[in-house]
């Protein structure tokens, strides 16, 4: 928001430059300032130390003195050598002893700038808020000036447009959330009248239709009570003499990075930019370096960082230095091919909502906090800007990781981008280090243009986090840096570029769509597949979205349980939702328990739904080369009605995902024609389904190709949504939680069963 000097400001900004205020409001913006008010002389003075060499202070005055705050007296250096007007009382008659001249305290004295100084001061600020050293020379010869008088001139008369602009900003804010209380106001007092105040069942005659508004309405009211507090959040930062409730800080604790990183401003964004592009450099060399740097497993294949090369190369950061917990390193690279254009990738990255659609998996929550430089062109080369993301594994029994970086997107040739992601959290005195428990070192990934519709990608992923506890289930997919790592990230952009590919398709053989006639049909059954699983993905993850509550089994597995109530969103059925996640290991290689959860053949042998019951395929829709990778429209028959079901599969070098739903018949018909998919109720549950990080050995040597296995287990992660109460004021009983605990033990059971693991 920015002020034009060029008009005369209002009588009022000018009246707050000249009154004692202005000492209160300088305080909050010079950090260790000692300001005093000259009430007699009518003058600011703030006086700074700076580091000297032997460790003391030198003391400098910072004055004010500019045609929009009036006519106002600062401290010259020529006062030093008695220049200047006097006061005759404060004046000594040279033959007093010591004594007397301690005694006395004189005045101290002070040089008016002329409004012809002010307006050549104000001409060049105008042009250069910011001069050099040779502009301030120059200009301090032509006004007769001392240099220190220019430059502490240039230096208030830019913390008056800051104080100008704070002050405008804090106001709108104040007046913005005054309007945001009114309405809140009203909407409770609009529920009250409406809603029964114990059970919230409608009074009046009007019935559906007032239940309907009733629901928008507490929806409207949440989101206005989350837009308050951010709001009041923001002025409480910035007014004066605001001081943080007990309340917020006890809070603080609970609440997500997010919240507290959306308030900050004024970051120092040429600093930024200087991180951004030594980032670039080194993700530059960690992407295309060889040995000794990379040095590749015997073993496993992947690439391993060798840390004391990277020492050597770039350097080593004293973050144990800084007082936190010990961190542990997690590096690693992979390269692949993938089916997408580069502009598309670009485009991908640097929109926030997009790169979340591009990683359901790992991406739970992310935001654009701030924009550095907009950049150049629709792929945005230079593109610098804030961002927060928080990163999950889909099981809540691995705690979320919530990274603050900077992004920044540059065109390296006609054929390459590179983007990279760096953390700041050092570069910020007011970003607090106790939220930063994951740090961002220079990532990223290089991007080459195939001109055949592929792009090369080189992923570079290189993480600082904080030692903590996992449970033994995961450790060692975790700290083995396959959960977070680069592979993980290119399995999933390789698969969802495929899904692109094959949604936008117009030419799809009959085999690879069958059972739907129109191509718009298509399109609306992977639509609704694709929500299908961003749902599923959100709802088991350990995000801050849920408070995840355990409970045992009777057959000895954990379950973690959480409850939501939907009050108006047509994507979800209306009431409380229960969800019930379990994960446990599988001494099965993860491609065949994938095909075993996805073949409808098989599936009356896990499925309770299907109570035994024949399962028909209906339509089967691939989204990907491998076969794995489709959506598929079930039936299942019983004696009581036919129920269908659907269901969407995928797999990668990664992890494999077997997703399915219950659908209203008469609405997925509707679906299949071609029609719009968004007000269809969808309640997910499903499977995840990872390799648990082990590699194991053969038992015997031999020959024989077929009978060399290097596969270990897998963990599978399994997950049932219902919907409990169509009320959403209904409250949560344990006979839900016994029948959920039910369903997934019986499903648990089903499955090792039929694989022949039941000791596992």
């Amino acid at each position: 928001m920015g002020v034009d000097m060029s008009n005369p400001p209002n009588s009022h900004i000018k009246d707050f430059f000249a009154s004692p205020a202005l000492s209160l409001s300088l305080a909050g913006i010079f950090r260790g300032a000692n300001v005093s008010h000259a009430a007699a002389a009518g003058s600011v003075e703030v006086e700074e130390g700076d580091e000297g060499s032997g460790g003391g202070r030198r003391e400098e005055t910072v004055e004010i003195s500019s045609e929009t705050s009036g006519p106002m007296r600062s401290r010259s250096d020529n006062d030093l050598e008695g220049e200047g007007e006097h006061d005759e009382d404060d004046i000594g008659d040279g033959d007093g002893d010591n004594d007397d001249k301690n005694k006395k305290k004189k005045r101290k004295k002070y040089h008016r700038h002329t409004a012809e100084q002010i307006r050549e001061m104000e001409a060049l600020f105008k042009e250069s808020p910011h001069p050099d050293e040779k502009q301030r020379q120059q200009l301090s010869k032509q006004l007769g000036l001392a240099p220190r008088q220019v430059k502490f001139w240039f230096q208030n008369r830019r913390t008056q447009i800051k104080a100008i602009q704070e002050r405008h900003e804090n106001s709108l804010l104040k007046t913005e959330m005054d309007k945001l209380r009114e309405e809140n106001k009203t909407m409770r007092e609009t529920i009250n009248k409406a809603c029964c105040p114990n059970c919230g069942t409608a009074t009046t005659s009007r019935g559906t239709a007032l239940t309907t508004e009733e629901q928008q309405l507490r929806i409207e009211n949440a989101k206005l009570k989350a837009e308050v507090e951010k709001l009041r959040a923001v002025i409480g930062k910035y007014s004066p003499g605001a001081t943080a409730s007990c309340s917020a800080a006890n809070d603080q604790e609970n609440r997500s990075s997010l919240d507290f990183y959306t308030g900050i401003f004024g970051l120092d964004k040429k600093r930024i930019t200087e991180i951004a592009n030594q980032a670039m450099e080194e993700l530059k060399k960690m992407a295309t370096a060889g040995e000794p740097l990379w040095v590749r497993s015997v073993e496993t294949g992947r690439e391993i960082l060798n840390y004391d090369e990277y020492t050597k190369e770039f350097g080593s950061e004293n973050s144990s230095n800084n007082g936190r917990p010990k961190r542990s390193i997690e590096a690693s690279r992979e390269t692949r091919v993938v089916f997408a254009d580069l502009p598309t990738l670009v485009q991908s990255f640097m929109d926030v909502n997009r790169w979340k659609e591009m990683f359901p998996f790992l991406i739970s929550k992310a935001a654009t906090v701030d924009v550095i430089c907009n950049g150049e062109g629709a792929n945005r080369n230079g593109a610098v800007q804030l961002m927060f993301a928080e990163v999950q594994m889909l099981t809540p029994m691995v705690p979320t990781r919530e990274v603050y970086f900077v992004r920044y997107c540059k065109q390296l040739n006609a054929e390459q981008w590179a983007i990279v992601d760096v953390s700041i959290d050092k570069v910020e005195d007011n970003i607090d280090a106790s939220l930063v428990k994951c740090r961002k070192r220079p990532s990223g990934c290089i991007i080459e243009d195939k001109s055949n519709g592929h792009c090369k990608v080189i992923w570079v992923e290189h993480l600082e986090c904080q030692k903590s506890t996992v449970h033994t289930m995961f450790r060692t997919v975790v700290h083995s840096g396959l959960a977070f790592g680069a592979r993980h990230w290119m399995a999933t952009l390789q698969l969802q570029c495929e899904r692109l590919v094959f949604f936008m398709a117009t030419n799809v053989p009959t085999k690879d769509s069958t059972g739907v006639a129109t191509l718009a049909g298509r399109k609306s059954i992977l639509k609704l597949a694709q929500r299908m699983t961003w749902s599923f993905c959100r709802a088991i993850g350990a995000s801050s979205y849920h408070t995840w509550s355990k409970v045992s089994s009777k057959t000895g597995e954990d379950i973690r349980i959480s409850s939501r109530k939907n009050l108006n969103d047509p994507g979800e059925p209306v009431g409380l939702i229960l969800c019930a996640v379990s994960s446990v290991w599988l001494p099965v290689p993860p491609h065949i328990l994938f095909d075993f959860l996805r073949d409808e053949a098989r599936r009356n042998e896990w499925d309770i739904m299907s109570n035994g019951g024949p399962v028909q395929a209906t339509a089967n829709l691939a989204k990907g080369q491998d076969r794995g990778n489709a959506v598929t429209i079930l039936k299942m028959k019983s004696k009581e009605n036919n129920m269908w079901v659907l269901q969407d599969s995928g797999t990668n070098a990664y992890e494999s995902m077997v997703i399915y739903a219950p659908v209203d018949t008469n609405g997925m018909q509707s679906v299949i024609n071609g029609c719009d998919s968004s007000n269809l109720a969808i309640l997910p549950s499903g499977f995840s389904i990872l390799p648990d990080g082990h590699e194991s050995r053969p038992l015997v040597i031999t020959s024989r190709q077929e009978e060399k296995s290097t596969e270990g287990g897998c963990l599978l992660t399994i997950a049932f949504q219902i919907l409990t109460n169509t009320s959403p004021t209904a409250k949560l009983t344990m006979e839900s939680v016994d029948s959920v605990n039910a369903l997934i033990s019986c499903t648990l059971k089903n499955i090792k069963t039929s694989l022949q693991c039941e000791d596992s």
